[in-house]
């Protein structure tokens, strides 16, 4: 049997009790720490391993065993800590270091530091948020590289009823339907005579001013 993947947490902001609650609700082990005391007793109710110790000492870091976890989630606001941790868990070779970065430059200096992966909670959460308020039909989205999206759209009301080819959204928008769920049911690559239907979900690949065009036709 395979061991489940083990995670510490630090820094338990908004984002970082969010990540360790609902890594903890998937069943994965998780140590969640930040460097207030106060902030750590008060989620001891909420959190099954939550500890308080200085991230940028290196033998605290020890003794709390970071080196042993398979991931590391860098939460902290502190530019100071969040950077040191980056390195500290490099040096014993965390296997992956990831770094919730407020800004570019704090998301280049973690990755020369160590950092394998960066997230941008903030960010994030602010194109989701304009995402919905522009694009009514957009469910959620997903960032591949430059301006390249994967967007997850309910199926507009005029295209009930054509099929791929009738729709013909690569040579009007140039966007690519990769995939639709259909009553529960995914399917990938559609046939190019699928049929929309009311409710199905769209996965549609395709540059941002794509969607502009057609969540402006639509």
């Amino acid at each position: 049997m395979q061991k489940k993947k083990q995670f510490a947490v630090l820094g338990l902001g908004r984002f970082g009790v969010s990540a360790a609650m609902t890594l903890e609700k998937m069943g994965y082990e998780v140590l969640a720490a930040d460097m207030d005391t106060n902030l750590v007793s008060s989620l001891a109710e909420n959190l099954s391993q939550v500890v308080s110790f200085d991230m940028r000492d290196a033998r605290a870091m020890d003794q709390a065993g970071i080196g042993s976890f398979d991931t590391v989630i860098i939460a902290t606001k502190n530019l100071e800590a969040s950077l040191m941790a980056a390195m500290l868990c490099k040096e014993r070779h965390v296997p992956e270091i990831v770094v919730n970065a407020f800004d570019d430059r704090h998301a280049e200096m973690a990755r020369r530091l160590g950092a394998t992966k960066i997230i941008f909670s903030d960010r994030d959460m602010a194109r989701r948020t304009v995402m919905h308020l522009v694009s009514p039909n957009a469910v959620d989205y997903i960032d591949l590289a430059g301006s390249i999206k994967i967007v997850n759209v309910t199926t507009p009301p005029r295209l009930v009823g054509k099929n791929l080819v009738e729709a013909d959204l690569r040579r009007h928008y140039n966007l690519v339907v990769v995939a639709i769920r259909h009553a529960g049911q995914m399917i990938v690559t559609p046939s190019p005579d699928y049929r929309f239907a009311a409710g199905d979900n769209l996965f549609i690949i395709g540059k941002e001013s794509s969607f502009v065009e057609f969540e402006r036709d639509f």
